[in-house]
């Protein structure tokens, strides 16, 4: 039996349940990979289907198996990413903040911007466009709330004079980083930057 003989049956051997689930995740993955890189770099109203799927390496149709609409995709991409990252502000779910949490969710933050800079860039055009981010205002709300929360007690525990305040301003700081790394990540001095926030909000008090 020839070699090209041994491939053909292995070809002809039938995929087991899992195999077919390792096969469609690898696939939607491909996808949601080149519907971020399209959206950050080209914008979600310049972006088709058909652009995806051509990215992808996959039919127009067989997009469709995977996510009903170019906003369903758009939404799945937003909110995951935003949830693993707010996933590491209060990591045992306790629903209070420590300093540990804090600085671990400092040091999250920064590494996420630095390995996936793409998604910010999506994440801030979005902020820019009402339009595009009336889709996620609920989802948004509903994390960002109990993190001000989260935060508001913190800084209370801390001795700040005016907790909700120092809370708002903690979030304008990190999206205003976080904008600055990402519109011109090459001249921006990120680990000095994270060890001075580190310094105020968490070894300062």
């Amino acid at each position: 039996m020839t070699e090209r003989s041994v491939l053909n049956l292995k070809n002809m051997v039938p995929r087991t349940e899992q195999q077919y689930e390792q096969i469609r995740e690898q696939k939607r993955d491909l996808i949601l990979q080149a519907a971020l890189e399209l959206f950050a770099d080209e914008g979600f109203h310049s972006t088709s289907i058909s652009k995806i799927a051509k990215s992808a390496g996959i039919s127009k149709g067989l997009m469709y198996n995977y996510f009903e609409s170019k906003e369903a995709l758009l939404k799945e991409i937003v909110i995951s990413g935003f949830i693993d990252l707010t996933g590491t502000f209060d990591p045992n779910h306790d629903g209070i903040l420590t300093t540990e949490e804090l600085e671990f969710f400092i040091n999250q933050t920064f590494e996420t911007l630095k390995s996936n800079t793409k998604y910010w860039k999506l994440y801030f055009a979005i902020m820019m466009q009402p339009s595009v981010l009336k889709m996620f205002e609920d989802d948004f709300a509903k994390i960002i709330r109990s993190i001000f929360e989260m935060l508001e007690e913190y800084f209370r525990k801390k001795g700040y004079e005016n907790p909700e305040l120092e809370s708002k301003l903690f979030g304008a700081i990190l999206d205003g980083l976080a904008f600055h790394y990402v519109t011109d990540p090459s001249n921006f001095p990120i680990e000095e930057v994270k060890k001075t926030l580190i310094n105020r909000y968490v070894r300062k008090h």
